[in-house]
C-alpha cells in the first residue's frame, strides 16, 4: 500500500494521524523523523525553502514511504503545478477565502476531465516511464487536497466550500483563525472555538477529513484531536531541536547546582 493511500484509509478507519512541520533544507530532518510520524507538513508558506530542497525532502519521505504533504505559498496555479510534478503526494493550501479559489486549487490538482492540471509529471511517472492512462488515473485518485479554513471569508463560505467536487480535507490554521477575528494568538476564544467546531461538524458530516496545523503543543493537539480533527501537525523541526536542548541545558545546570556544594575542585590539566 502507498504511503498516502494507507494516510487516508487511517483517517477513513478513526485513527488520528500526527505530523511534523519541516523547515529546514536538510532531508535528513525528513530521514531521521520519518520513524516518528505519520504524514509530513512540508511548508513553503514560512520557509524560503528552494525547489531542490523540497525535492530532496521528498524524496526522503518517499524512500521511508511515509506520505508528504507541502503546504505551498498560496492558492495560484504556479505554486502548485510544480509542487506536484516533483513528487509531492498531497498539497495544503493556506488562505482560501472564496468557493471558486477552492474550485481552482482542485482542478490545478487533477488532470482532465477532472480537472486543468499540465501534464508533465517528472518524479511521479518515473521519469516518464509510467505517463500513460493508469498514471493519469492513479494520480486523479490519489493525490490530497486539503485548504487551510483561516478567514473569516473562509468560514462564511464553508457550505459551499466542502461541497467541491474532489477537495479532501479543510485544515486550520488556528493562530491566523484567530487573527481573523481581531484576536491573534487567543486560539480559545469564544468565538474562534465556534467557529472551529462548525467548520468540524459540518465536514465530517460531509464526509471531509479535517487537519490542523500547530505549534509544539501537545495540550492543543489533544483538544484538537477531542473536538474531531484527525490529523495533526504539531511542531516543527526547529521546535523539537531547541526545545530538546533547552530541556537537557535546565537539566544538566540543575543537577550541577544542587552537587555544587559537595562537588571536588578539578585543577586545570587533570581533568
Amino acid at each position: 500500500m502507498g504511503a498516502i493511500t494507507r494516510f487516508r484509509e487511517s483517517l477513513r478507519t478513526g485513527h488520528v494521524c500526527l505530523g511534523a512541520s519541516i523547515t529546514f533544507t536538510d532531508p535528513l530532518i525528513t530521514e531521521a523523523l520519518a520513524d516518528s510520524v505519520d504524514f509530513f507538513w512540508l511548508d513553503l508558506e514560512h520557509s524560503a525553502m528552494t525547489p531542490q530542497a523540497l525535492s530532496g525532502h521528498l524524496l526522503a519521505a518517499r524512500a521511508r514511504n511515509v506520505p508528504a504533504l507541502v503546504r505551498v505559498q498560496g492558492s495560484g496555479t504556479p505554486f502548485i503545478k510544480p509542487v506536484l510534478d516533483i513528487g509531492a503526494e498531497g498539497i495544503i493550501v493556506p488562505q482560501v477565502r472564496t468557493v471558486e479559489e477552492v474550485r481552482q486549487v482542485v482542478s490545478d490538482c487533477r488532470y482532465v476531465p477532472l480537472g486543468q492540471r499540465g501534464f508533465g509529471p517528472r518524479v511521479p511517472s518515473n521519469y516518464g516511464r509510467d505517463s500513460g492512462p493508469a498514471y493519469i488515473a492513479r494520480a486523479n485518485r490519489e493525490i490530497y487536497v486539503a485548504v487551510q479554513i483561516e478567514t473569516l471569508e473562509a468560514v462564511a463560505a464553508i457550505d459551499a466550500i466542502l461541497a467541491v467536487p474532489g477537495l479532501d480535507s479543510v485544515a486550520f490554521g488556528p493562530w491566523d483563525l484567530s487573527g481573523a477575528f481581531g484576536m491573534l494568538g487567543d486560539v480559545e476564544h469564544p468565538k474562534v472555538v465556534a467557529a472551529i467546531e462548525t467548520v468540524i461538524a459540518k465536514a465530517r458530516a460531509a464526509g471531509l477529513a479535517v487537519g490542523s496545523g500547530m505549534g509544539f503543543d501537545p495540550d492543543y493537539a489533544f483538544l484538537m484531536a477531542k473536538r474531531g480533527v484527525q490529523w495533526l501537525q504539531v511542531g516543527n523541526d526547529y521546535d523539537y531541536l531547541i526545545r530538546s536542548m533547552d530541556q537537557i541545558t535546565v537539566a544538566v545546570r540543575a543537577r550541577l547546582a544542587g552537587s555544587a556544594g559537595s562537588a571536588t575542585a578539578v585543577a586545570p590539566g587533570h581533568r
